[in-house]
């Protein structure tokens, strides 16, 4: 069964003040619950496919097209190892390994207290820099296992937001 994160009243209350009558797009509204929740909630969608007048699959066929987009939740900082060639030559696998070690999670999970989701992916296009960590949009290249643990806390105490 999945976790609540969120209520319907506010999920409603956020939809009066962000969709109704702004002539928000569908993608825009799934971007704006996106951002404040980590994933988008079932109950979400169904709202605004009703406050949009948009077939429920129509907003699910956007909701998993992008990847941009989770149904399931998501950590406030998403990790993503490159397991590219260039990175796995130059030990991605060993860094990842501490990752895992470290949040005590596997690629495609999100830690307890909803701080990180680890993921994996097979080029980040900075094969200079391999091994790769990105962390909310923010590359960090020759990663090593010993880096790891200084990166995260970055992300872990604030210093790494906006």
């Amino acid at each position: 069964m999945e976790a609540t994160y969120f209520s319907v009243t506010e999920i409603e209350d956020f939809l009066n003040h962000n969709v109704n009558g702004s002539g928000i797009s569908l993608i825009a509204a799934l971007e704006e619950l996106q951002a404040r929740y980590h994933y988008l909630p079932q109950d979400a969608l169904i709202l605004i496919s009703e406050r949009l007048g948009v077939p429920l699959s129509q907003v699910y066929s956007v909701a998993t097209f992008y990847n941009a987009f989770s149904l399931k939740p998501q950590g406030k900082h998403i990790v993503n190892v490159c397991l590219g060639t260039a990175c796995h030559v130059r030990g991605s696998k060993r860094v990842l390994d501490k990752i895992v070690q470290k949040l005590h999670v596997k690629p495609g999970g999100t830690t307890p207290d909803r701080l990180f989701t680890l993921e994996t992916v097979n080029c980040l296009g900075a094969c200079a820099l391999g091994p790769i960590t990105v962390i909310d949009k923010s590359y960090t290249g020759h990663m090593t296992p010993a880096k790891v643990n200084a990166l995260l806390e970055q992300y872990s105490n604030g210093a790494g937001e906006e």
